[in-house]
């Protein structure tokens, strides 16, 4: 089984930017895409972006196209998401996941769940 531990969240002023770094450990699939995802207080837990196992296909929720870059590099076993001009509404708990394999980047599709990284964006 792989395991995920998610680094890099904190406090952050509107505009500001952050870099999330999901490390893997244990037994890794061979081909398989990673997901972050974030819950906010009282809300649903959701997709917000997702990188195939080549690293070459990308996918974004609307509202962090153009502001959230994801990447990752198999051989350190890590996966990044870079977050600039974040926005108050980015407030939530960041957490990186196995996604199955052909799967859309929902919740639903994704396991191996890590902690979670607390990402708070406030002035």
């Amino acid at each position: 089984q792989v395991q995920f531990v998610e680094s890099g969240g904190g406090l952050v002023q509107p505009g500001g930017s952050l870099r999330l770094s999901c490390a893997a450990s244990g037994s890794t699939p061979d081909y398989y895409a990673i997901g972050w995802f974030r819950q906010a207080p009282g809300k649903e837990r959701e997709g917000v972006s997702c990188i195939s196992s080549s690293g070459t296909n990308t996918f974004y929720r609307d509202s962090v196209k153009g502001r959230f870059t994801i990447s990752r590099d198999n051989a350190k076993a890590t996966v990044s998401l870079r977050m600039n001009s974040l926005q108050p509404e980015d407030t939530a708990v960041y957490y990186c996941a196995l996604v199955r394999m052909g799967r859309l980047c929902l919740p639903l599709n994704a396991d191996s769940w890590g902690q979670g990284t607390q990402v708070i964006v406030s002035s």
